[in-house]
């Protein structure tokens, strides 16, 4: 019996996993995917948002801005990749600049620090690549890149050696109540609970509905985009918005991270697991890009991807223990800013569900911080070092982001096993380079299966079924 589960590992589900890991209880995670971060939190803009965007005295708005705080303080306990660089709203016209002064006022009522409105001179010295067209902008200093794929592999690792358990490849297909325990079935085993929380992002009205009367409706909305190689990554210097719409905050282009620029998203109607790119989306993100970013070069993308947004009709997260339902929390309609906002959600779902009668008592000793080794940004004399205490940090595997055997050995027996390529790719950076893992990926495939004594045919690209090798083609040597 536990007393949590939370059903999804997205960064909603992990943040909720890591704040229960600092008490007393007994948690559990319910996964759907083989790993962490599978669905809309490794396909974003992956912007830690300021916090001007939303209406305020709402939800998003509200902690938009505690999260924004939040996950800056997170990153440096976990050694999590993260940049404070700005972000600029851009006018094209004086109704824009309206516009965007109304957005000035919106987020000083919201509780957003240091906004400032700029006028063209300004966008340009800063922003010498930017359009001609461009009259004003709107400064947000807090605006951030984050790798929001790291940020939740980084919470549920620490949930993990915090005590909370893991339930992998097992799709909520039925939730059962008997007095006040909750029954939820899955293909990989039944988990008896005392308490539930709903992260089940783009799916989550369906679980719902599993124990609920039907209160709210996710409509699914699909996000295409390009990455862009790191010969653009300095394209830009903040992240570039253009004037939001009734489609959501528009195409964006932002470094990233990691040192490549990304752009988009469009914004169109979708089922919950289409993840497929259209030319039409693709042209309508390229073309509008354009318009803030005329110089992009888009014969340096290396690839194009597309997320999917857990939007409701109201323009507000769904946050509430079920009235009929005691101990069945929703954490829902989690679309933008979901990844800014999911931290300090976090902080006060552990609050809701010490008021509805779990007993929280805070662990003596808990792991609150996270050292990952990262080849790449070590200096000379650490590298030596590194290599003189394990020699496999000496082997490059990834030529492109210069990824060693050492890394993805190590990230192959940390607390959240990874058990496919892309599972590595989260977590070390192999293969997310120009040549997008072609030099690199089957060497990773044979690691994994070395490390963790698996047949090389089930190790996967990503979810389970994303099978590389089928079979052999040949049985038996040469006679």
């Amino acid at each position: 019996m536990y007393d949590v589960a939370i059903i999804g590992a997205g960064i909603t589900g992990c943040s909720l996993a890591y704040e229960l890991g600092k008490y007393n209880v007994k948690a559990i995670v319910i996964e759907k995917e083989n790993d962490v971060a599978v669905g809309t939190t490794k396909a974003n803009s992956a912007i830690v948002h300021g916090g001007y965007d939303p209406e305020t005295g709402t939800d998003m708005a509200k902690y938009n801005v505690k999260g924004n705080e939040r996950i800056k303080e997170l990153c440096g306990k976990l050694d999590v990749a993260y940049k404070q660089i700005g972000a600029l709203v851009c006018a094209f016209s004086e109704e824009e600049v309206k516009h965007v002064e109304e957005l000035k006022a919106r987020g000083e009522a919201n509780g957003v620090p240091g906004l400032e409105i700029w006028d063209q001179a300004k966008v340009r010295e800063e922003e010498p690549n930017i359009s001609d067209e461009v009259v004003a902008a709107l400064y947000s200093p807090t605006t951030g890149i984050v790798s929001p794929w790291e940020l939740a592999i980084a919470l549920a690792e620490t949930a993990a050696v915090n005590g909370v358990e893991f339930k992998f490849n097992a799709p909520c297909t039925n939730i059962t109540k008997d007095g006040d325990v909750y029954t939820v079935e899955t293909p990989a085993g039944n988990v008896e609970t005392k308490y539930i929380c709903n992260a089940a992002g783009v799916y989550a009205d369906v679980v719902n509905e599993y124990v609920c009367e039907k209160s709210f409706t996710i409509l699914p909305n699909k996000g295409e985009y390009y990455l862009l190689d790191k010969s653009q990554g300095t394209l830009v210097n903040h992240v570039i918005f253009q004037c939001p719409n009734e489609k959501g905050k528009g195409v964006l282009v932002s470094p990233t991270v990691h040192g490549n620029l990304i752009v988009g998203p469009d914004s169109q109607p979708s089922a919950a697991d289409d993840i497929s790119t259209t030319s039409e989306g693709l042209n309508f993100v390229r073309t509008t890009a354009l318009k803030s970013v005329p110089s992009i070069n888009y014969r340096e993308s290396i690839r194009n991807f597309a997320g999917v947004r857990a939007r409701t009709a109201v323009h507000d997260f769904f946050i509430f223990e079920d009235k009929e339902n005691k101990g069945f929390f929703n954490i829902s309609g989690m679309a933008s800013p979901g990844l800014t906002s999911a931290p300090a959600i976090a902080v006060d779902l552990v609050k809701m569900i010490g008021e509805s009668g779990l007993e929280l008592v805070e662990k003596e000793n808990i792991v609150d911080t996270r050292k990952v080794n990262r080849f790449k940004h070590m200096s000379h004399e650490e590298r030596a070092a590194i290599i003189k205490e394990n020699p496999l940090y000496g082997k490059i595997i990834c030529r492109c982001e210069t990824v060693t055997e050492g890394e993805i050995v190590d990230a192959l027996h940390r607390p959240i096993v990874p058990t496919s390529i892309d599972a590595i790719k989260r977590r070390c950076n192999a293969g997310m380079g120009r040549c997008q893992g072609g030099f690199c990926g089957p060497r990773v495939q044979e690691i994994i299966a070395r490390e963790l004594n698996m047949p090389l045919a089930d190790v996967y690209q990503d979810r389970v079924g994303t099978r590389i090798i089928t079979g052999e083609t040949k049985e038996g040597g040469a006679k």
